[in-house]
């Protein structure tokens, strides 16, 4: 439960396939006597330490009884958390109209158990089965040392989070039918990325895109995020809501994420603005295309390079030595192992190559705030002032000091972004100008769009001519290999406290497409997040 276990929907199956798995498998419908508290009363001794398995088993079997038989005062004092578990239980059988319910539970592993959950629910005349699975862990009480449930929202269901709740009732907002830009269906089974972005989607947009409202069963959040339907128990009428997304590009991104663990891209038309594709593919089912906030490595090159051609420190045919090693107030930076030091380097020469050492090397002659207001102005980061359609990070890049002043030029430090800004980097890289992403058409969206001046026309054929020989002979050459035509790239792989591995980042254009992907701990640029982007480049949406 603490590792964000998802609900997922099963099927009568569920006790063969448990079954069939080897997990000892027993069913709990009020099978245990007697008042009390179902655990045996303590030694004269306290026991210590965690529990056992056998006890671990035994507290879980109580509690899944005492639940249900709808019991919910037993249940409450089998957990760690009497108060705070029966005003959820409560609320599980009043507010979310829950008439019965039965819980499976596998054997337990160490002192966790996981369960599965068959539960009615009954509104008026309309009634729903309701399945899902979790887990939960026992603890020993601190005070008699008993086999306790230790109590979490998520012991009801796996989605909960503290301060939410479940109802159920005719829903507030209808349901929408989510359409790509010619109007072909994009279903959430066909595209499995797209479940949280309909979600927000319909939670904004549902009442004004007609329909009518159905009976359901929904997680109603404290935070400000949508309400996640769990169980529909009568249909209501579909609105329709038109994205600026490509069914090609889509299912392309859906396919390229799916091979890769913890990993993400955007898709997007330069020309435009308009979002063409978002994939996620996550264990904790976050959209870090659009809300991560991760530090980009050296895909940041792009906007570093152009403020060093802007400030008139060097230029594409420039000088921009590419040393071993590079020391800025007191702390040493270095080039990933490999990479042969060349005194006599361009910077055209030390981007393709990705060579850290030579933009460290510029961090003396720049001001504090000088990387701060080129992403702002020139590319339309870091102000928060974007409106996509659905919420979104438009990335971070403080005026910070010290040895963050040169980390942020090769996109460490605290500068943190995310595929969809990466994207749109690579977008305005690509046309010399700024136009904000947006996902929805301009009319379903309030307020003004985020503008900035975008790139002076000296600096982004220069920018296009690095990423060209990025792409075509560089560090991105080989994640590219056989994308031929107008086509420039970036890699980069970006360290982070606490993990053995390198994120791999990686962003490409090719014509009117823009792509930036990232794939967690996946090591350097072009090994994981460049196979990404070249397959959704290869889609020719």
């Amino acid at each position: 439960m603490r590792n964000g276990v998802k609900a997922a929907l099963v099927g009568g199956v569920f006790l063969g396939m448990v079954g069939a798995a080897g997990f000892g498998v027993y069913e709990l419908v009020g099978d245990v006597g007697g008042g009390g508290d179902g655990v045996e009363a303590a030694a004269a001794e306290k026991p210590a330490g965690p529990p056992t398995r056998a006890e671990a088993a035994k507290a879980a079997k109580a509690f899944f009884a005492a639940w249900s038989r709808r019991d919910t005062a037993e249940a409450a004092q089998l957990t760690d958390n009497a108060v705070a578990a029966r005003t959820a239980l409560t609320d599980y059988f009043e507010a979310a109209h829950v008439s019965h319910v039965r819980v499976t539970a596998e054997e337990p592993v160490g002192r966790t158990v996981g369960y599965a959950v068959e539960a009615t629910v009954s509104v008026g005349e309309h009634r729903g089965t309701w399945k899902y699975e979790g887990e939960l862990e026992v603890v020993r009480g601190e005070t008699t040392g008993r086999p306790l449930v230790d109590w979490a929202p998520e012991v009801l269901h796996p989605d909960l989070q503290a301060g939410d709740t479940l109802q159920a009732g005719e829903a507030e907002v209808p349901p929408i039918r989510l359409v790509d830009r010619a109007g072909q269906e994009l279903k959430r089974s066909e595209h499995p990325s797209l479940g949280p972005l309909l979600d927000k989607l319909r939670d904004r947009y549902g009442k004004q895109a007609g329909g009518k409202p159905g009976v359901e069963l929904w997680i109603d959040p404290e935070s400000s995020a949508p309400r996640q339907t769990l169980l529909t128990l009568a249909e209501g009428k579909p609105g329709t809501v038109r994205t600026t997304l490509s069914a090609a590009a889509q299912h392309a991104a859906e396919q390229a994420v799916a091979g890769r663990a913890e990993a993400s891209v955007v898709a997007l038309r330069p020309s435009t603005g308009e979002i063409l594709a978002v994939a996620d593919h996550r264990a904790d089912g976050f959209d870090a295309s659009f809300l991560g906030q991760l530090a980009p490595g050296s895909t940041m090159k792009i906007v570093s390079a152009s403020l060093l051609i802007d400030k008139g420190l060097t230029a594409a045919e420039g000088a921009a030595p590419c040393p071993p090693s590079a020391t800025w107030q007191s702390q040493t930076f270095n080039n990933l192992p490999g990479l042969a030091p060349n005194e006599h380097a361009t910077l055209a020469d030390s981007f393709a190559r990705s060579c850290n050492t030579a933009f460290v090397k510029f961090a003396d002659e720049l001001k504090v705030d000088d990387l701060t207001r080129q992403a702002q102005e020139v590319f339309g980061l870091a102000r928060d002032d974007w409106r996509i359609g659905v919420p979104s990070f438009d990335g971070r890049v403080p005026a910070s000091g010290g040895p963050d002043t040169a980390a942020a030029l090769i996109g460490q430090g605290q500068v943190q972004l995310n595929p969809l800004t990466l994207a749109s980097v690579t977008a305005t890289a690509r046309t010399g100008a700024f136009r904000q992403p947006v996902l929805v058409p301009r009319e379903l969206i309030d307020g003004e769009l985020a503008q900035a001046r975008g790139l002076a026309p000296g600096t982004a054929a220069q920018l296009r001519a690095m990423m060209h020989r990025t792409a075509t002979s560089g560090s991105a050459a080989g994640a590219l290999a056989g994308l031929g035509g107008d086509i420039g790239a970036k890699t980069g792989s970006a360290e982070v406290d606490g993990q053995a591995t390198a994120n791999s980042w990686f962003t490409a254009y090719r014509g009117d497409l823009a792509v930036a992907a990232v794939a967690e701990q996946g090591g350097r640029g072009g090994e994981s997040a460049g196979p990404i982007v070249a397959a959704v480049l290869r889609s020719g949406a």
